[in-house]
Order: structure tokens, then C-alpha cells, then sequence
């Protein structure tokens, strides 16, 4: 089984600003790119909801082509999708994580060990 995912120049400025726009998804997302590209289950979100509630905000970054969300057995590893986004907005990425940086209204995500390298 295959999700779909918009083609890079599919991915458009407005709605990557909006799916951004959400507190929840920007902690995935400040979250995803702590781990540098390393596959993350969508189990290691599960501090910020309801699995219907994670799974809600999961396609909705991977609809907007911030994430990418691979199928593996009855897992689903997501990735950020950082070289897609920079090719098609350059330093955009970089400047919405470094703005979010250590911002006490985001919900925390796998504990304390979020460390940014952007």
C-alpha cells in the first residue's frame, strides 16, 4: 500500500504555511527535524492525542508535502520531507523551526530529547 504524497512542484506555499499554522503540527514537524531524517513510527507522537486526533494531523502535513509517510508492514514511517521543501522554498524550513525554536506553547513531543540542528 502506497499513500499519496504531492510531487515537489505540487507542494504549494499557502497551504504548507496553514498546515504549519497548527501547534500540533509544528511540534511533529520541530519534532521530525530534531531526528535529521531518521524514519520516526507515528507511535512517537502519540504524547500529543488521540491516535484518531495524530492521525488526522499526520495526512494533513503529508497531503501539504511536509512529510512523507511510507507504509512498512502495519507501520507507518514518517520522514520530513526537508530536501522537497527546501528545493521548492528555500530556507523556509529552517526559518519556521528556528521561529518555533524552544516555544513553551507547543505541546511536547517524545519527552525532553528534542534537539534542533538546523
Amino acid at each position: 500500500m502506497t499513500l499519496p504524497h504531492p510531487n515537489t512542484d505540487q507542494i504549494s506555499l499557502p497551504i504548507v504555511l496553514g498546515v504549519l499554522g497548527d501547534p500540533t503540527r509544528l511540534a511533529i514537524v520541530r519534532y521530525l527535524a530534531s531526528k535529521q531524517g531518521v524514519p520516526l513510527n507515528c507511535s512517537q507522537f502519540l504524547d500529543l492525542g488521540s491516535k484518531t486526533n495524530l492521525s488526522y494531523h499526520l495526512a494533513k502535513l503529508r497531503e501539504a508535502g511536509v512529510t512523507r509517510a511510507e507504509v512498512v508492514g502495519t507501520n507507518r514511517m514518517i520522514t520530513l520531507r526537508r530536501a522537497d521543501l527546501d528545493a521548492r522554498f528555500p530556507g523556509l524550513l529552517d526559518s519556521v523551526i528556528a521561529a518555533a525554536g524552544d516555544d513553551p506553547a507547543l505541546p511536547a513531543v517524545g519527552g525532553h530529547d528534542i534537539e534542533i540542528h538546523a
